[in-house]
């Protein structure tokens, strides 16, 4: 979903919806609660690094099955992930929101900056990657350095 937080109204953010009005999620021992039912994963890759910030997290990628029965992939830091969080209820009109790399994602678990988003501002439903590039080898401003960080293998790919 694409959508504007509530102390940033300028900057679209995509996360992955997993919750709406009045559902309670919580993680406990690493897991996610929601509604009191543990969402099903199963680990699809035992070791990749992804990049957070300026270093990289060793993490495990499972195949997460929500209640409604919607799957998709998502990341998880190997040493130190989210293991226990307070019950988080969705307010009337709101949405839970998570980023699929999970540990390295400011999202609605940090109800003092993103939280729970209101319906007003959600933008839109994510299709496709337009562009991708890293950071790490190049800026988009310094374009004599484009192939060496435009990911051509994600352009345009269905999310």
């Amino acid at each position: 979903i694409i959508f504007k937080t509530q102390d940033n109204n300028i900057t679209d953010n995509i996360k992955r919806l997993i919750r709406i009005t009045r559902d309670e999620i919580q993680f406990m021992n690493g897991k996610i609660n929601i509604n009191k039912k543990k969402i099903i994963r199963q680990k699809v890759k035992n070791s990749e690094s992804i990049r957070c910030g300026s270093f990289l997290l060793k993490t495990e990628t499972f195949l997460e099955t929500l209640p409604n029965g919607i799957q998709h992939l998502a990341s998880y830091n190997m040493v130190g992930t989210l293991q226990n969080t307070p019950k988080y209820k969705v307010p009337s009109g709101h949405y839970f929101l998570m980023g699929d790399n999970r540990d390295c994602s400011k999202d609605s678990r940090f109800l003092g900056t993103v939280g729970y988003v209101n319906k007003l501002n959600l933008v839109g439903e994510a299709k496709v990657i337009f562009f991708s590039n890293d950071t790490n080898k190049g800026r988009l401003l310094k374009f004599w350095n484009l192939k060496n960080s435009f990911r051509i293998e994600r352009t345009f790919q269905g999310l």
